[in-house]
């Protein structure tokens, strides 16, 4: 059976359905109420071992609607849009508003806020790839890299994925927007041996646009080169030393600012950034902007989860932080301003030097490279930092051999306080844009 995927979804009937569910709420007593609609269909793809692991067709529909009783508040989810299905909701997150206790920060945005004129930006790119041609496309990346390198002995998988769909948010001040969304990824899971040793690594793209996906070619390529060169990987004894968190994992990293800076945590008093707006958190080197209207992104987004517009904002401004991410009820609760962040960020960029990763290890002459980073070992309270760790030990800015089963520890007030540089090698898969960060000196705990 041949399957494509496009936005097959009817943007009038979508909007359609969330005025009948606002309009059922008004009629159940609600006070004001809003309404929450994502919708994606798509396939996933797995070859292994030659063979089609698996074929996965998913189409989801997730509708939240939230009512508001004075400060009181009441929810309920569905996947069924028929009349009854929608009243026995509205119906169930009525009864739980009229029972909880008030919240004084509870309620809709500001009628003012909302973005009744929001841009409509390109973010919808369908792939007109079949199943069949997703097979051989998986298939033919796993064959080129599994007869690159002989020491290349086993693949876990090549995936593909792709989704379309819409996003929806309405609510009672008469404010409904939507928008389309695709997304595809490509990823390719590999194992190397030598000897008696065994290593595994991998590569992958992603991209809502399929023209801005990497070659298979490059996929198969990259996972070989990235899987062999752990191979003879080697522990170090404990050591203080400069650190560069590679690209991808760089990432991570300033994800964890983004945590420390967001009203959830803060409001909370579970953020070691609480009370620091106007202060020094990075070097004057360091901007972080945010930049959620950008074409083909994959975090862009005209409005936020509260319906609110969307628009760029400055967190770190040369090393000072100059605002925390707020959506409407959490800046209620801080009593400061939303700056349209309900439900996250979109697109963090960050400034960058000139040099690649090359050079970057130049730079810091003899230290670790990180490449790959396990557990979960921050603490958003305090700002301790210590996460499993693997990657390569560098001298005179040459990479000497691999290393693994080692911790890297800090703290992360520290530790963004120490960035040395950031690289121009940017990192374009995912709502955070970095290049690899060098910071001056870490713990490295190992024999």
């Amino acid at each position: 059976m041949i399957e494509r995927v496009h936005p097959e979804f009817n943007q009038q009937q979508l909007e359609e359905l969330a005025a009948t569910i606002l309009q059922e709420t008004k009629r159940q007593g609600a006070d004001s109420a809003e309404v929450d609609i994502a919708i994606n269909k798509g396939f996933n793809v797995t070859a292994r071992k030659g063979d089609v692991e698996s074929v996965e067709y998913h189409q989801d529909k997730i509708i939240d609607i939230t009512v508001y009783v004075g400060k009181k508040l009441g929810a309920a989810s569905i996947s069924d849009i028929r009349q009854e299905a929608i009243e026995a909701a509205v119906k169930a997150a009525c009864h739980i508003a009229r029972y909880t206790d008030e919240d004084i920060a509870a309620g809709l945005a500001e009628k003012e806020l909302l973005a009744f004129n929001y841009p409509k930006l390109e973010l919808s790119y369908p792939w007109g790839v079949t199943v069949p041609e997703a097979i051989e496309l998986t298939r033919l990346c796993e064959s080129k890299a599994l007869s690159m390198d002989k020491r290349i002995i086993h693949s876990e998988g090549v995936s593909l994925i792709t989704s379309a769909g819409w996003h929806l948010y309405g609510n009672t001040h008469g404010f409904i927007g939507t928008f389309p969304i695709t997304r595809h990824e490509i990823s390719c899971v590999l194992i190397a041996k030598q000897k008696e040793e065994m290593q595994r690594d991998y590569s992958y793209t992603i991209a809502t646009d399929p023209a801005l996906l990497e070659s298979i070619d490059f996929i198969a390529n990259n996972a070989v080169e990235r899987t062999l060169r752990r191979l003879g990987g080697r522990r170090l004894s404990t050591r203080q030393v400069p650190v560069i968190f590679a690209a991808e994992e760089a990432r991570g990293l300033l994800g964890n600012f983004v945590a420390a800076i967001s009203g959830g945590n803060l409001y909370r008093r579970s953020s070691f950034l609480l009370d620091h707006l106007g202060k020094q958190i990075f070097p004057h080197h360091v901007t972080l902007r945010e930049f959620p209207h950008l074409e083909k992104a994959l975090g862009s987004s005209p409005f936020d989860d509260d319906g609110v517009a969307t628009r760029e904002n400055i967190f770190i401004e040369q090393g000072i932080l100059a605002s925390y991410a707020l959506g409407v009820y959490s800046a209620r609760k801080l009593g400061l301003q939303t700056t349209a962040n309900a439900g996250g960020l979109h697109n963090l960029i960050v400034t960058t030097g000139n040099k690649n990763l090359s050079e970057l290890l130049k730079t810091m002459d003899t230290g670790l490279l990180v490449t790959e980073l396990m557990g979960n070992g921050t603490n958003l309270v305090t700002g301790d930092y210590s996460h499993g760790a693997s990657g390569f030990w560098v001298e005179k800015g040459e990479i000497q051999y691999p290393v693994e089963e080692i911790t890297i520890a800090g703290n992360l007030k520290e530790m963004y306080a120490r960035i040395i540089e950031i690289g121009n090698d940017i990192d374009h898969r995912g709502n955070i844009q970095t290049g690899s960060i060098l910071i001056e000196n870490m713990m490295v705990a190992g024999n």
